[in-house]
């Protein structure tokens, strides 16, 4: 049986006030949109349909960007309800499909397993359609599920249209569905206007029971995949539930979390077993830490790759790659490009932009190193700076093997310091030095041997 797709993307999201279109709105460092389209993907048989409307645009380039070539979009021009949104799909799937699952975008918690036993659902029962619903007490805005005497849904109706007596039920729609291809395609035409003028999706269940035709339910096992967003005490609440979601998962792969409730892990982050994470770690983009590593407190890695047994703390990284046994902090800061090999240790208020620095050398605290290549064993003294912009160009320093930099150095670039070299606390490098030469002095200079009496 052929499964297809339609994702509903199209909404305003007035509620958010912001001038950001809600699908774009992130969620665990990712737009709403991605979360939503990454549940559906490899569920269907055909690409994803994404219903775009409000910021189309941008959500267009945005999806465009993480899914090259593997969404389609159709355009809501007007926003006229969500069996409107998604009739427009009708020219692109219409005769492709045996069975259609639809989502929304703002709900982002959906997990694809979910969805699968959705669509297995809706094949083992033989219904036109199957939903998906949750019991609680916060109602968010969704429809109510009616049911009969027998259990059997009735009807779904909207929170703005529904009575009274409709509006106590605790039972909510959440707004997944898996519907009969041809039989959606037939009765979206048929739908009727609501009071206030749009179209809902959620009519189709009336129209099924006034058939005669089989209406599925699954309730989520999980209530907090049924969480939506309206507005951004949504958004906070779905951002708690979904960092708590993948701690657990991390926690239960052989991560410790001191304290899950201030550890932030984006989605796309890997971690390895036997890695600590203290108290206000946020690791963020495509972050990757290895074995038996302590990250923290307060540390934030940013698209960073960590090798195994290595110590960040009271630090902050972007883009940058560490060896193995790699110590630093606190209040280090590495920079886009920061590439430190094995067993490198960084003091405290150091910072690395677009730099290699090799093994085992030691930066002393309160020093900057930037467009330097560093070679081995190298010692870096408290307050070193590579003065690397003249106000035009970034210009590079290197720096050989086993080479002594002393305290308060400034390393002028374009600047070559040779093996075994020292240059003495305070100086002023401005020319090259060769191997093994000591140089010291404003402007440094090499020193002159002793004359013997």
């Amino acid at each position: 049986m052929t499964t297809a797709s339609i994702l509903l993307a199209a909404g305003l999201g007035k509620r958010m006030h912001s001038s950001l279109p809600k699908m774009l709105h992130p969620l665990l460092g990712k737009p709403l949109v991605l979360h939503s389209l990454e549940a559906v993907s490899g569920i269907a048989d055909l690409p994803p349909v994404l219903v775009v409307g409000h910021g189309a645009e941008a959500v267009q380039q945005v999806v465009g960007a993480a899914f090259a070539g593997q969404v389609r979009f159709v355009l809501q021009e007007q926003q006229l309800g969500t069996g409107h949104a998604v009739l427009q799909a009708r020219a692109l799937l219409e005769g492709q499909a045996d069975q259609v699952l639809v989502t929304f975008a703002d709900m982002p918690l959906l997990r694809s397993v979910t969805l699968q036993q959705l669509v297995l659902r809706q094949q083992q029962e033989g219904s036109v359609l199957t939903m998906t619903s949750v019991v609680g007490d916060a109602p968010r805005g969704f429809g109510r599920v009616v049911r009969g005497e027998n259990g059997r849904v009735l009807a779904i109706v909207e929170e703005a249209v529904a009575t009274p007596e409709q509006l106590a039920i605790r039972e909510y729609n959440a707004s997944a569905y898996v519907i009969r291809a041809d039989w959606m395609w037939e009765h979206l035409s048929q739908l009727k206007a609501s009071p206030k003028g749009e179209y809902y999706l959620t009519d189709l269940v009336g129209m099924a029971v006034a058939e005669g035709l089989p209406v599925g339910s699954f309730v989520l096992p999980d209530a907090v995949e049924g969480l939506g967003i309206n507005d951004r005490v949504d958004l906070a609440d779905c951002e708690k539930a979904l960092r708590r979601r993948i701690n657990a998962e991390w926690m239960r792969a052989g991560v410790t979390m001191l304290d899950p409730d201030s550890t932030t892990v984006e989605s796309d982050v890997t971690i390895a077993e036997d890695t600590v994470l203290f108290p206000n770690t946020y690791l963020r983009g495509r972050t990757a830490i290895g074995r038996n590593c302590q990250i923290g407190p307060d540390t934030t890695l940013t698209d960073t790759v960590v090798g195994e047994n290595c110590r960040i703390q009271y630090s902050v990284t972007e883009q940058a790659v560490l060896g193995n046994d790699v110590s630093m902090g606190p209040f280090c800061h590495l920079r886009p490009g920061a590439v430190l090999g094995d067993h490198v240790h960084l003091g405290n208020f150091g910072e690395v932009k677009d730099s290699i620095l090799g093994e085992g050398t030691k930066m002393g605290h309160f020093s900057y190193i930037g467009n330097a290549t560093i070679g081995r064993e190298v010692n870096i003294g408290a307050g070193t700076i590579t003065c690397n912009f003249d106000g035009k160009n970034k210009n590079p320093t290197e720096i050989g093997d086993n080479t002594f930099i002393g305290s308060d150095t400034m390393l002028v670039a374009p600047l070559k310091i040779g093996k075994n070299a020292i240059t003495g606390a305070g100086s002023v490098v401005t020319r090259d030095v060769p191997d093994g030469t000591l140089v010291m002095g404003v402007p440094a200079k090499p020193r002159e041997a002793k004359k013997e009496e």
